[in-house]
């Protein structure tokens, strides 16, 4: 038996969403006749209560799209040192938008108003200007750990008194809604871009949506297209995830209900050091030998899985890891 645990992104279309993607109606998404594209980018707007919508290829393009829109350079935007957008984008952040970054040391990647306030900079021409926090729900390097709305508010009410943007990568945010049962539609009241995921938890082969306001997204516009991201007939894609969007959310509490079987056994492993709050739907441990041991004998027996550090491992969960999958995997835990 196969159990890859490596990732929510090695997931393969099921049959109804290969079904919608082949009925697809299309058009040319550059010259904005897409028909299911327009359709999936009003759609994710309005599930947030935002204005506007663009689909792009992916979440780091979605995200970086984001801070070229709300930063200049010589400008500074915060976030906290986990966050996949500093860790993870290839320097995009520089390269892009030509921008520095204060970086935070939260708990687990969550970051407060308390925290964010004294690290913005003063009007100083020897200060890069502060113009931006980014928050990402749930935290990929936390464990799967999420933000509440009654924790995003006073942020928001912070970036706005300081005239901050704040951003949202949003990679897994309907694991985090599934978590925490907050409502997708609040989140437009404090969030003046999200960008949404379709290829993680959700099951989508690829893409994201950048949700703004009408006036940045007719920006972003032009950005994804110096990004090389504009997409022709790209409604075989979005079809996918009008999809997802409308059959795998409810579902994402599955995923979570394995990752919490997953993690309480690994806390009754004698290899396992540690195991990190499970919140969602990833499980991060420590280990007593070397991660790379483990991971072979994980492999050995068809578990794959990711190190995120010499002695941690990382396990993910998502629909195309089955009930039976977890029992095995179980038994393998305990005979290691």
């Amino acid at each position: 038996m196969i159990v890859d645990l490596r990732s929510d992104t090695v997931t393969k279309p099921t049959p109804g969403m290969l079904e919608a993607m082949f009925n697809a109606k299309i058009g040319d998404d550059v010259f904005g006749e897409d028909e299911t594209v327009n359709t999936l980018e009003a759609k994710a707007a309005d599930m947030f209560g935002m204005e506007a919508g663009i689909f792009c290829p992916s979440g780091t393009m979605t995200n970086q799209i984001a801070i070229k829109c709300f930063t200049q350079p010589l400008d500074e935007l915060i976030a906290d040192q986990t966050a996949h957008v500093y860790r993870y984008e290839g320097g995009g952040i520089a390269f892009n938008s030509r921008v520095s970054t204060r970086l935070l040391n939260g708990y687990r990647g969550i970051i407060t108003a308390e925290m964010i306030e004294p690290e913005i900079n003063a009007e100083n021409i020897h200060y890069p200007h502060s113009s931006l926090v980014v928050l990402e729900n749930t935290v990929n390097k936390g464990g799967g750990s999420c933000y509440a709305l009654e924790q995003i508010k006073p942020i928001a009410e912070l970036c706005e008194s300081k005239g901050l943007k704040l951003h949202l990568d949003g990679a897994r945010i309907f694991n985090a809604l599934a978590h925490t049962g907050d409502s997708a539609i609040d989140y437009g009241k404090y969030f003046d871009g999200i960008s949404v995921c379709l290829s993680k938890g959700l099951g989508a082969p690829v893409g994201s949506v950048f949700l703004a306001d009408k006036v940045t997204i007719k920006y972003a516009r032009r950005i994804r297209k110096v990004f090389g991201g504009g997409m022709r007939q790209a409604g075989f894609l979005a079809a996918a995830g009008i999809y997802a969007l409308d059959h795998h959310v409810e579902r994402l509490k599955i995923d979570h209900s394995h990752a919490q079987i997953l993690a309480e056994e690994l806390a009754n492993c004698g290899w396992v050091a540690n195991v990190l709050p499970q919140e969602t739907n990833i499980v991060l441990f420590d280990t007593v030998e070397p991660a790379s041991v483990i991971l072979q004998k994980l492999e050995e027996k068809g578990i794959k899985a990711l190190s995120t550090d010499k002695h941690r491992i990382r396990f993910v969960l998502h629909l195309d890891v089955h009930p039976e999958q977890v029992e095995y995997t179980v038994n393998v835990l305990k005979s290691l």
